[in-house]
């Protein structure tokens, strides 16, 4: 049977069926990403803190938006070549396409990767570091300029990470359903790198059959952890709990045939109270449960953790599986190798609704206290912006409270350069305005502050550029991401015809004409997206 209305259109509404489809389809998607854009709006207008201004780099995003016009146009010269029945030139314009989505995912892939390796941190005064995390280096070691044989290695031979949480461990108490296998095999390693042995300290004792009078000894004492033992301590404790809830389940049934009986024509609600779960009737047939196990080590040991993946005390730390470590919190600053931007706007908001003078208390702030190089960059940028404040006087303008209260890593660059700040994207490379800061050229000028320690109390929040920063970069994300994989979607199907399609034109050109129109609907949509989205998130 021959689908109607494919390649000649309908009469009522002088359209082919697949191009009323794709209509209806926009139609949502519009609803979709409005809802997006109007929630962006909420959220910026009402934000509590200072809201990112111009965070990302406007070069690839500029760039992708020429690209992405481009394939708007040649998707057209495609679909108007097959119209001319010119096969040639329809590859030609639709492999310019694919070639255009391409170009663009790789330039946002670039971006994301720049976001991901970029360390920011919120200290306990409201003050923000912005910067890259360094590598653990020996007690003898230049920490300004580093040997590959400088760094200390972890049990896995690779550079150890300083932005860890050390854990002086005596015991580890695991929960035996929710365990991480990653996070086990991590703490065996550890302690076998530092010679410690992790173990049962006593029998685990636990009735596992039904009938048994006396719990027996499931594991010994002295049973070593590994994954295997924790996944046989979860089988059986699943086990348990399977029948313990089963014998709850029948005598709970059996309670309220019994209540029903004893108080015949009442309603459920009406003898509710009358029905309880009685554990003498099952005391003999319920198995021992063990939803948590702890094994202990032979002597204390140093456990090193990610900070995302802990919420450390000072005698008990907790990992986000539920595991638990005893011990003692070690120090365990925080050190950024480069520091590359200070934000201070919202330690000087605070001191605003206090009533107090924000640049007094960013005087007092820690890291102005406790980093030389970051005093002096200050005091830099206060001079500055002394003299910007100067010049904007004469337009009866005054600086921005982006401009007052924050570093940015061209400013950096430009006092490191002894130029003022007014000049500072002169001073930015051509590669840097698509990866950000060239650190190793930057290094030979001394433009970053380096090897800045943080300590943990200190430190409120940390986190890469990533949702988890703040709720611009969480919408930034979800919006570019979306919209990327609407771009790989749209992308796919173009392929679809290029590669595949020439059957279809051979047997029925305009048929194919008609789904790269439909193609060339949606790729203009996801075009008309991005351009919405590059002013909305680049630029302002």
């Amino acid at each position: 049977m021959e689908i109607p209305y494919v390649v000649t259109p309908r009469k009522d509404t002088g359209l082919i069926n697949s191009k009323i489809a794709i209509w209806l389809f926009l139609a949502s998607e519009v609803m979709l990403f409005g809802g997006f854009f109007s929630a962006y709006v909420f959220l910026r207008v009402d934000a509590d803190y200072p809201w990112p201004e111009r965070a990302l780099p406007v070069i690839p995003g500029l760039v992708n938006t020429f690209v992405l016009i481009a394939s708007s146009v040649t998707v057209v010269f495609a679909w108007a070549s097959l119209k001319l029945r010119k096969w040639r030139h329809f590859q030609a314009y639709m492999g310019f396409t694919i070639l255009c989505a391409m170009i663009f995912m790789v330039l946002k892939g670039i971006e994301y990767n720049v976001k991901f390796h970029h360390q920011a941190l919120r200290m306990a005064d409201g003050a923000i570091i912005e910067g890259h995390l360094g590598y653990e280096l020996k007690e003898d070691a230049d920490k300004h300029h580093p040997k590959a044989e400088d760094y200390v290695l972890d049990h896995k031979g690779h550079k150890k990470e300083e932005n860890l949480v050390c854990i002086e461990a005596t015991q580890v108490t695991f929960n035996t359903v929710r365990f991480h296998k990653d996070w086990v095999e991590e703490i065996i390693a550890e302690a076998k790198a530092h010679g410690s042995k992790i173990a049962l300290a006593e029998d685990l004792m636990m009735k596992t059959e039904v009938g048994q009078k006396e719990p027996i000894a499931f594991l010994p004492k002295g049973t070593e952890l590994s994954i295997e033992v924790l996944e046989k301590i979860s089988e059986q404790h699943l086990e348990a709990r399977k029948n313990n809830a089963n014998l709850r389940t029948d005598d709970l049934r059996e309670a309220w045939k019994k209540a029903k009986k004893d108080y015949p024509g009442k309603r459920d609600w009406e003898i509710a109270d009358k029905v309880a779960i009685n554990p003498d009737h099952f005391a003999d047939k319920i198995l021992t449960e063990m939803p948590s196990v702890a094994f202990k080590l032979d002597h204390p040991t140093k456990l090193e953790f990610f900070p995302r993946d802990v919420k450390e005390g000072e005698a008990q730390s907790r990992l986000r599986d539920e595991t638990t470590i005893d011990g003692k919190l070690l120090e365990s600053p925080m050190v950024f190798h480069y520091v590359d931007a200070l934000d201070f706007r919202s330690l000087a908001m605070k001191a605003k609704d206090k009533g107090l003078d924000p640049m007094a208390e960013i005087e007092k702030s820690w890291i102005i206290n406790h980093s030389p190089e970051i005093k002096e960059a200050w005091e830099w940028h206060k001079v500055e912006i002394a003299k910007l404040e100067e010049e904007l006087k004469k337009n009866s303008r005054e600086p921005t409270f982006t401009e007052r209260y924050r570093i940015e890593w061209k400013d950096f660059v430009a006092k490191a350069e002894k130029k003022p700040r007014t000049e500072r994207d002169g001073v930015v490379l051509a590669k840097e305005q698509i990866f950000g800061p060239d650190y190793e050229e930057r290094a030979k000028i001394n433009a970053f502050p380096e090897h800045v320690e943080i300590p943990r109390e200190q430190v409120a929040f940390s986190s890469k550029f990533a949702p988890a920063w703040n709720t611009y970069y969480a919408i930034y994300f979800t919006m570019t991401g979306l919209h990327g994989l609407h771009v790989i979607g749209g992308a796919l199907v173009l392929a679809y015809y290029l590669f595949f399609g020439k059957k279809m034109y051979l047997s029925n050109p305009e048929w194919l004409a008609n789904r790269v129109e439909i193609g060339g609907l949606f790729w203009h949509f996801v075009d008309l997206v991005w351009i919405f989205l590059f002013p909305l998130l680049y630029l302002m």
